[in-house]
């Protein structure tokens, strides 16, 4: 059969190896029977830089690239930081934060997700902050036990002042969400970040519309399937 899979949030780090191996598993059964794989961010946890060492990320990189299927990467909120050489060495395509695809005949917008929760001002403050090109070089140019810092330190900050967030904040703008859709002429979006696993069907502009929402891998993996009958939201148990 042939199909399109996409996958993200699955946050991955040493802290969680049913995680790992649930991917794994994934990667060497699922995943090669698919004409292409697509992630659309936050494969891992945390990402501070190329040359960090982990043993994880090596390990990652080997099963990736033995995927005898075309591989593509959208970078999150979590890895935006993961470049070129890990992108070859794992043989992932980067893509831009947002991607048009044309597939079983239908014009697919891609994207991670967060730059659609624009009710989230803190967020979007810090996220055009970080994704300056000056400061990531500058990042990037620190020791790695600093660089381990900072990030350990930013994470945390995070779940504080995500406890005090309401989910609704947290989630996507229905108006960010049309305005997307308009403009890159599209009728169908494929996203993840807010760990709200859904497929939200509706009318825009006299138009039947579609936003997949990927699932996080906590306990069970999620993921979008997109063949010539459409989208299909499938969890599975690791």
């Amino acid at each position: 059969m042939s199909r399109t899979l996409f996958i993200a949030d699955l946050h991955l780090c040493q802290e969680e190896p049913a995680i790992t191996a649930g991917f794994l598993h994934f990667l060497a059964r699922e995943a090669p029977h698919c004409n292409a794989l697509y992630i659309l961010g936050d494969l891992f946890e945390a990402w501070i830089g190329d040359d960090d060492p982990s043993p994880l990320h090596r390990q990652v990189a080997d099963a990736l690239r033995a995927l005898p299927v075309p591989l593509f990467f959208i970078h999150g909120n979590r890895d935006f930081l993961l470049g070129k050489a890990y992108a070859r060495a794992s043989g992932m395509t980067l893509l831009t934060e947002e991607q048009v695809l044309t597939l079983y005949g239908h014009r697919v917008l891609i994207l991670h997700g967060d730059t659609l929760c624009t009710d989230d001002a803190g967020y979007q403050r810090f996220r055009a902050k970080v994704h300056q090109r000056w400061l990531q070089r500058l990042f990037l140019a620190l020791p790695l036990l600093i660089r381990k810092r900072i990030a350990a330190r930013m994470r945390d900050g995070s779940k504080q002042a995500n406890q005090h967030k309401s989910l609704a904040i947290m989630d996507v703008n229905a108006e960010a969400v049309n305005a997307t859709l308009q403009r890159q002429q599209v009728t169908m979006m494929i996203h993840g970040h807010t760990h709200r696993p859904a497929i939200h069907r509706f009318v825009l502009n006299g138009q039947p519309v579609e936003r997949a929402v990927l699932g996080a891998w906590h306990a069970r993996g999620s993921m979008i399937q997109l063949d010539a009958s459409g989208l299909s939201l499938i969890e599975f148990d690791f």
